[in-house]
């Protein structure tokens, strides 16, 4: 459930009229309700009060600053892939201590970062990062928390750019040379062998990706305490899906009562890292009309939002729902909607059945809230749009629109150049 509705023909968020909004803060724009981002986390919470529990909001998702403060002022941990993730998320408020560190790219300096600020465990996703990691913390003389990731090799099911758990993948590694590394490991002085790690995907919509990744990762713990290797944590990743058009992903209560069934007997803290499944819904991106256009093969919806904006659909093919801002109820047309961008790529629905529109009408790409502004890019000169957050009846702008002197901000001419 969210709270984007509509209310005589007129789309709200919770209780704000979108096109207000609109008149105000101009297009195109990030626009995020405060109610479901708390509702969603609230349930996906409540789901897995039955068991032990860390839950890290994957802030990849998205990682703007009101986000991650409402999240961390709900108790939340934070799932990162990066130095920078780690620096938004301590400035928003997540203490260190629920911070996960994912991702197979760690650098010295973002190492050490975390190492400084004592997170609670890094998911190692190779045997030389391991190496990487006890080295720098013997000279920084700290212990390092480890899990390492495990590749299970199980088939998520979704888009081939988001699946993470195949051999053929770069994340991770699988169950005999992860086993090398926890003996390595336990033979380190300055790492502290804590967890087992897993993520097969994103935008999972079936239940049983899940159950396979979890029998294999549980076969791995047991054989770990047959060598004396005794795991607190098992993270589990994140990856289940939303409803962008007809996927039916499992009730979060379902897939949650599944998980803990499994894990019942084991004595340990689960961890978990959604993203998509607390954000994807609780946002759309707002749009303008710039024109219409009709050749002989095709009719096009010209609109001032951009693959530059709103890259999912130009990368993954993906679909997101695209709803009027004010229902007129004008006879149905065949179109592509379409940026200003200079690509053919630049699209963000393709042979889309919808309302006919005119210049100047206003367009809802919904469920725009999980890797939406976090991809977007100034391809072309264009400008960075702005994000907003509603809540209880008023509308805040958490990230101001980017201007022409944002685009050249940083930039300098050598003395070669200079006039």
């Amino acid at each position: 459930m969210h709270h984007f509705h509509f209310l005589e023909n007129t789309l709200l968020c919770e209780d704000v009229p979108v096109k207000e909004i609109a008149a105000k803060v101009g297009t195109p724009f990030y626009l995020y309700s405060h109610a479901t981002l708390k509702r969603h986390f609230q349930v996906f919470s409540t789901a897995f009060s039955g068991i032990e529990n860390l839950i890290c909001y994957s802030a990849k998702a998205n990682s703007n600053q009101a986000i991650l403060r409402l999240f961390a002022d709900l108790g939340c941990g934070l799932d990162i892939v990066s130095g920078g993730e780690l620096y938004r998320g301590l400035k928003a408020g997540f203490t260190p201590e629920r911070v996960v560190y994912s991702g197979v790219g760690k650098n010295t300096d973002e190492i050490d970062f975390a190492l400084r600020e004592g997170i609670r465990m890094f998911n190692v996703e190779s045997l030389v990062e391991l190496e990487l990691i006890n080295d720098r913390a013997g000279l920084l003389d700290k212990r390092a928390p480890i899990a390492i990731r495990v590749n299970p090799n199980v088939d998520p099911k979704t888009h081939p750019y988001i699946s993470t758990g195949l051999k053929k993948n770069k994340f991770g590694l699988d169950a005999e040379a992860a086993l090398d590394g926890y003996r390595r490991a336990m033979q380190m002085e300055h790492v502290e062998v804590v967890g087992v790690a897993c993520h097969i995907g994103s935008q999972i919509t079936e239940a049983d990706p899940f159950e396979e990744a979890l029998k294999s990762l549980k076969a791995m713990i047991l054989e770990l305490k047959q060598m004396s290797i005794h795991i607190k944590y098992l993270d589990m990743g994140g990856g289940l899906g939303i409803t962008y058009a007809d996927e039916t992903p499992p009730p979060i209560e379902a897939y949650a009562d599944s998980i803990i069934e499994q894990l019942k007997d084991l004595d340990l803290t689960l961890v978990l890292e959604p993203g998509r499944v607390l954000v994807g819904n609780a946002g759309i991106l707002v749009t303008r009309v710039l024109f219409r256009k009709s050749g002989s093969v095709k009719n096009f919806i010209i609109v001032d939002a951009g693959m530059n904006d709103l890259m999912r659909p130009t990368l993954y093919n993906a679909f997101h729902a695209i709803e009027p801002v004010v229902n007129s109820h004008k006879e149905l047309i065949v179109a592509d909607v379409v940026g200003p961008i200079c690509e053919s790529s630049d699209f963000l629905a393709v042979d889309r059945s919808m309302g006919s529109v005119d210049g100047g009408d206003l367009l809802a790409i919904m469920s725009a809230g999980a890797y939406g502004y976090v991809m977007s890019s100034n391809y072309c000169s264009r400008p960075r749009v702005a994000e907003v957050m509603v809540k209880e009846g008023q509308f805040h702008i958490v990230k101001a629109r980017e201007n022409y002197e944002d685009l050249v901000r940083g930039e300098t001419l050598p003395p070669f150049l200079e006039a």
